[in-house]
């Protein structure tokens, strides 16, 4: 007799998407990616990993992270950052010598990963070809990495986010689930307009043309603020007897209205309106608009799923046992409804790299980096470059493919079959 216990339900997920094996590969393929833009400044870049000057021992590249952080800025005698003009004593280049922005001026105008190159040795050639200023597409190739996982996996998180609060209000509830007071939604909802106004539609100057992000968490804040002020006034009057009649409030229908609303544009058409009003886009602009934009698919699995979750016996317990509707959606309801939800984020993660190559190739979306979409954009004007449209788009459907093919594994796992 078998004294083993029974496996739990993210046990079993696990153990069926391994023994999946492309979802395998993939995910051991995705580990290597991001190991790959993680340490990119150990692969490419002009920073040295060790250098000697005066009979000092430097690690240039470790200090570069906290600069990139702005935890650090850098000192002398590396101010200046000019890392060629420096005589040093003994120095370690990283594989590639080139960062992403770095002009070779001897090398412009197309060169060909196969083309006779003027370089000093041979570790400043250039393996996969320059562009039309002489940026190494090699280095290129890295800092895109770094562009679309950072856009991928952040965006995605936000929209995950968005998502499961959303989703799980509306599953969780539904229609008549939650009760309030009418004084407190009457004051809630002009609490959620005078903080719509106030910290957006009266500052959209200032967004359009300030930090977006912080704008935009400024903008966030002051909401939230302001819709708590007015709960917490609404929460006040309750205490008279007639104010404190409740109403059920259709969390249900207002957040599938949303949700339609938002399905009803199409999505790269509105991310594409919003980035054309935004002046000089940032990485974290793209990725708080692409996040935005695609909460509504995450929405509605979360939905369905605590609609079936919510009418289990085990909640219903927990109910009549009268814990906090907090302790119930948070530990036992949405734990169950996570696993649908990891197979919208992979498949998710994939068009969030695709709409970022997207933005790049038509001038619009990062503006200060070299990206998988803007080596594409450069290949459109010099039909001749081919290896400015193969290499990016291999990267490009490699990595979503590798997305996909998680995806596909965690449905499987999942479903069971």
């Amino acid at each position: 007799m078998s004294n083993q216990l029974p496996k739990s339900y993210w046990s079993l997920i696990r153990q069926r998407f391994l023994e999946n094996r492309s979802a395998r590969w993939s995910v051991r393929a995705l580990l290597l990616a991001v190991c790959i833009a993680v340490f990119g400044n150990f692969i490419a870049g002009e920073v040295p990993i060790y250098c000697q000057l005066d009979n000092q021992m430097y690690f240039p590249v470790f200090k570069k992270y906290a600069v990139d952080l702005g935890l650090a800025t850098w000192s002398p005698p590396f101010h200046k950052n000019d890392w060629r003009s420096f005589e040093y004593q003994k120095v370690i280049h990283p594989l590639i010598p080139y960062a992403a922005h770095t002009t070779d001026k001897k090398n412009r105008h197309y060169k060909s990963p196969f083309d006779e190159q003027e370089v000093s040795a041979t570790k400043f050639h250039h393996w996969l070809g320059t562009d039309r200023l002489g940026h190494d597409v090699a280095a290129g190739m890295i800092s895109g990495l770094q562009t679309a996982l950072l856009v991928g996996i952040l965006s995605m998180l936000l929209a995950t986010l968005i998502g499961l609060c959303m989703g799980g209000l509306a599953g969780y509830f539904g229609d008549e689930g939650y009760q309030t007071s009418i004084v407190r939604l009457i004051l809630t909802s002009i609490g959620i307009y005078v903080g719509i106004h106030f910290g957006f539609i009266a500052r959209s100057y200032t967004i359009s043309e300030g930090s977006f992000i912080l704008e935009i968490g400024k903008g966030v804040g002051g909401l939230l603020l302001i819709v708590f002020i007015f709960n917490r006034l609404g929460f006040a009057l309750e205490r008279f007897p007639r104010l404190s009649k409740k109403i059920s409030l259709p969390i249900d229908l207002i957040v599938m209205r949303v949700v339609e609303v938002m399905n009803g544009i199409p999505g790269l058409l509105l991310i594409l309106a919003i980035t054309a009003v935004i002046k000089n886009a940032s990485i974290f602009t793209i990725i708080f608009i692409i996040g935005v934009v695609g909460w509504t698919g995450i929405a509605r699995f979360v939905r369905a799923e605590l609609l079936k979750i919510r009418t289990l016996d085990y909640v219903q317990a927990a109910k009549a046992m009268g814990f906090s509707h907090t302790r119930i959606f948070l530990k036992h309801a949405l734990p169950k409804a996570l696993g649908p939800v990891l197979i919208t984020v992979a498949f998710g993660v994939a068009g969030a790299i695709l709409v970022e190559a997207t933005l790049s190739y038509l001038g619009i979306g990062v503006s200060d980096q070299i990206t998988w979409g803007s080596l594409l954009k450069d290949a459109r004007t010099q039909a001749s470059a081919w290896w400015l449209a193969v290499f990016p788009g291999l990267a490009i459907f490699f990595t979503v493919l590798i997305f996909n093919l998680i995806g596909e594994g965690l449905k499987e796992a999942v479903d069971g079959r």
